[in-house]
């Protein structure tokens, strides 16, 4: 028979065992995106806007969002034809004060701001769970949720190149380059919910799993470099984007800034 002392160790002991670890926890959640749970989402906008933001770089022409921390291009319809820039694969790591599994995601991508119907977009997710890491590269034709890469490796300190092309409204290509390992990959789209081409973007983001916003990691700083969107006329760089900064909780979590060809998306959460 046990004792009362006996009886609370059992207790405890079996609570313990019962918690996933976080390698399970991240298991999970890899399961989860395989699945076809992972979703972007286009910009939310927060009601009632912060108007004074993180720098003095953002205060000429920021906006906040509860997802989406980077740059964005607007015109009118038809203008973007392909979006592409390099970018460094970062360490992401717990919020100060966080525990558990933290998740974000860097891509480019035409529309999804002023245009909302469709999103054609690739990029890389980071997560951190506990003291482990895991990466996933990942296509999406919004929406529709994202979809895996498969075969195509991802590490911290990789420098990857992303490319979106949209060879109509409806059909383009998503297109990874990891010149760390050499690797290249591909997905070709067709029959699509249509593009409006209004928005090229270059975007950090607090993406949807399951229904809700995933915690955010600490990502440290994204830079895309080498950022550039296609028009019928000729290529052009971030200059003039709408800068866009991530706010959760009513407070402002990322600084953004733009220079020559270089988008800079650094979090200041933590």
């Amino acid at each position: 028979m046990y004792t009362a002392a006996l009886l609370c160790q059992v207790l405890l002991a079996t609570a313990a065992f019962a918690l996933p670890s976080s390698r399970e926890r991240l298991a999970q959640r890899v399961a989860r995106r395989a699945a076809g749970a992972h979703l972007s989402h286009p910009k939310q906008s927060v009601p009632g806007a912060v108007t004074e933001v993180s720098s003095a770089t953002n205060a000429t022409h920021a906006e906040v969002s509860s997802n989406w921390s980077g740059a964005v291009l607007v015109s009118g319809r038809n203008t973007y034809k392909s979006v592409t820039a390099t970018f460094t694969v970062p360490t992401p790591k717990e919020p100060s004060g966080g525990s558990g599994t933290h998740s974000a995601s860097a891509w480019v991508g035409i529309d999804g701001d002023t245009c909302g119907n469709a999103i054609l977009q690739t990029g890389v997710d980071f997560t951190v769970s506990g003291s482990r890491t895991s990466f996933d590269a990942w296509y999406e034709w919004f929406p529709a949720a994202a979809f895996d890469f498969s075969g195509f490796t991802v590490h911290a300190g990789d420098s990857i190149t992303a490319t979106v092309t949209a060879s109509s409204t409806t059909s383009g290509t998503a297109t990874l380059i990891n010149h760390s390992t050499g690797q290249q990959v591909s997905h070709s789209f067709s029959g699509q919910p249509a593009l409006c081409q209004e928005n090229a973007e270059w975007i950090v983001e607090d993406f949807e799993e399951n229904g809700g916003l995933v915690p955010l990691a600490n990502w440290g700083t994204v830079t895309f470099t080498g950022a550039s969107a296609g028009t019928s006329s000729g290529n052009v760089g971030p200059s003039g984007s709408t800068i866009i900064d991530l706010e959760q909780n009513g407070r402002i979590l990322t600084s953004v800034s733009t220079s020559g060809s270089t988008v800079t998306v650094e979090y200041t959460g933590s």
